[in-house]
């Protein structure tokens, strides 16, 4: 634990010095889980959001993008079921005064059994070697199934706790597996309570006449609300899609682990318009199509995996968890969720207005059913930058700090370095610059010995160091450094193009889910 817990914070310090992330309003002493993009931090944000839309909306052609407003009718979140049932079980600890999620302590004590089982099996694995049978192993080894299977019985009995609003049955449970506040060890618990978790705000010149409004919890009612329109607009045919990116507000019982579990965040969604009865169809499809996104930046399969729920949301007929493997444990990062025809049946009800697709085949109108993806862009943020951050011992015994971000996703393509500040090489690097910053972002950097450069661009996390030389004056050529390798290539100038574009084409990566 404790080296997780370094990693981690090793992971906020270098976002902070190299201009990824800082906290919001500092000077002020910041604002509780609140953070600011730095100048890098916002480009690898919009790459990443340019990655997603990119295979969403453009590479499917029944797939359609909006940007619904923050603001919307208050009736909207009465109909979604967020006014009376977006709570969160709170608990707090009364010799430490921490306030916890009850269902997060309660999953956090069952990964610690899954974690258990999975040491079992790579005991056993290690000791059999390639005739290792894993499926036979986790159903007849009695610690695996033991820990498995109290896992399954704890999960179930908080499930039927919170959907029956059993609180004191869920705190019953916390006190039965003696779950302690992980930073103080304390046992000593108050009641569990539901705690809404909407930003209320108003609209309106005077208070008297004001309404009352709630900042959006979520995109996904932007969506629903303008089925019809973009179903009628664009001549959509049933299945098809509307995508949307943008920012939510939740206000958070627990708002820690740095951009993980933010009030103010970004979340990248798709909900897709089906014929009632082939939503489990479309469930396993976009199953499989977001898992092989996630793979195509090459995080490493070991990352992720699925977690499905054993508590539904209120609309869902089946969820899962896309997870990944943070510094502090398999957290969630994705959600894919069968919605039923739950949303659109509540706006037609409480707005009167009909929200169906004609079928020309069938004659027949219906109200379609909805699959749902939904990925939080922090949270992809904090995966790939946690991930990418590595301390890499080389052949000399030296050491370096390097961000292995996906080229495809790091904000500057590459840094162009005069070897000297002289004999003409500093106007051929900003000719080069002038060249290339048409197609990629691109960064000069004359300030150094050509190594600690280097390094400094490691550090960032850029994919090439292109340096020029006095070999340059005679012959037109540089030197390109890979990051990732630290290999060094002779190449001619007008060759960088093709040379990068080979690296960071988001269509080269995207193949990779083909």
């Amino acid at each position: 634990m404790a080296k997780q817990d370094d990693i981690f914070k090793n992971v906020i310090s270098h976002a902070k010095e190299y201009g990824y992330i800082f906290p919001s309003s500092e000077i002020y002493d910041g604002l509780s889980a609140v953070y600011d993009y730095a100048q890098n931090g916002v480009e690898l944000k919009r790459n990443i959001r340019e990655y997603w839309w990119k295979s969403m909306v453009q590479m499917h052609e029944n797939i359609v993008g909006i940007d619904a407003s923050i603001f919307m009718h208050p009736t909207t979140w009465k109909a979604s079921g967020h006014v009376d049932a977006f709570n969160d079980p709170l608990i707090d600890n009364k010799d430490s005064k921490k306030r916890y999620r009850a269902d997060v302590l309660i999953e956090d004590y069952c990964e610690k059994l899954y974690q258990k089982a999975q040491k079992e099996i790579e005991k056993a694995k290690k000791r059999f070697g390639e005739s290792f049978d894993e499926e036979q192993f986790v159903a007849t080894n009695p610690r695996v199934v033991e820990y498995l299977a109290k896992k399954k019985e704890i999960l179930e009995r908080m499930a039927r706790g919170l959907d029956s609003g059993d609180l004191a049955d869920v705190k019953a449970l916390i006190e039965e597996l003696e779950i302690a506040d992980p930073e103080t060890g304390s046992k000593n618990w108050t009641e569990v309570r539901q705690f809404n978790l909407m930003f209320g705000t108003k609209l309106g010149a005077s208070a008297d006449s004001a309404m009352d409004l709630y900042l959006r919890p979520e995109t996904a009612q932007g969506i629903f609300v303008n089925f019809l329109n973009v179903q009628k607009t664009g001549r959509m045919k049933i299945p098809f899609g509307i995508a949307q990116t943008g920012k939510a507000f939740r206000n958070e019982i627990v708002a820690r682990q740095f951009i993980f579990r933010m009030r103010e965040f970004e979340q990248m969604e798709m909900q897709f318009f089906v014929k009632p009865g082939e939503e489990m169809k479309y469930y396993e499809y976009w199953k499989a199509t977001r898992h092989k996104w996630h793979l195509s930046l090459g995080m490493g399969a070991e990352n992720y995996r699925f977690h499905d729920h054993e508590k539904l949301a209120h609309y869902a007929n089946a969820a899962t968890d896309i997870e990944f493997n943070f510094p502090f444990g398999f957290k969630e990062l994705e959600g894919i969720h069968s919605r039923t025809d739950f949303d659109l049946k509540a706006h037609e009800k409480f707005s009167g207005k009909k929200l169906q697709f004609f079928d020309n085949e069938t004659n027949t109108s219906y109200v379609p059913y909805v699959v749902e993806t939904s990925v939080g862009l922090d949270r992809m943020f904090l995966s790939i930058f946690s991930k990418s951050l590595q301390e890499e011992t080389l052949e000399d015994g030296s050491t370096r700090t390097v961000l292995k971000l996906p080229a495809v996703l790091a904000p500057t393509k590459a840094t162009i370095l005069p070897l000297v500040k002289k004999d003409g090489l500093p106007e051929i690097a900003k000719e080069i610059i002038e060249d290339l910053k048409w197609d990629f972002n691109v960064a000069y950097d004359e300030k150094d010995a050509v190594g600690r450069r280097y390094r400094r661009a490691d550090a960032l996390g850029t994919p090439f160091c292109i340096t020029v030389d006095h070999q340059t004056l005679e012959d037109k050529t540089v030197t390109i450094r890979h990051r990732d390798t630290m290999k060094q290539d002779r190449v001619a100038i007008a060759d960088l193009k093709n040379i990068i574009n080979e690296e960071v084409s988001i269509k080269n990566w995207l193949k990779k889910m083909m």
